[in-house]
């Protein structure tokens, strides 16, 4: 059975394609000066093609922005003491 295209995903033309097509191969070496608009189209040189990978997060900066939060929290809990109002659930006496 075929598949409806409605059904079809939108990114299939958009995805990180291994193999790059001639006219791609000849905008990317245009672009780094190796291939000018005279020069033959037969026995291109290869064209690297990397995947841009998505930067990750830092484990120290994850554990800064942890600290901080814990920090803030701490600074809400000990204002809410102060101000001698009750927590939210507690019974005041």
């Amino acid at each position: 059975m075929s598949l409806d295209k409605s059904l079809k995903s939108q990114n299939s033309l958009v995805r990180h394609r291994n193999v790059l097509s001639r006219a791609e191969r000849l905008e990317k070496l245009e672009e780094e000066d190796r291939w000018s608009e005279g020069a033959s189209v037969l026995g291109l040189a290869k064209v690297v093609h990397r995947k841009a990978a998505l930067a990750k997060k830092d484990k120290a900066k994850v554990e800064e922005a942890a600290e901080t939060a814990a920090e803030a929290a701490a600074e809400t809990s000990e204002q809410t003491e102060q101000s001698g109002k009750p927590k939210p659930g507690e019974v005041s006496q």
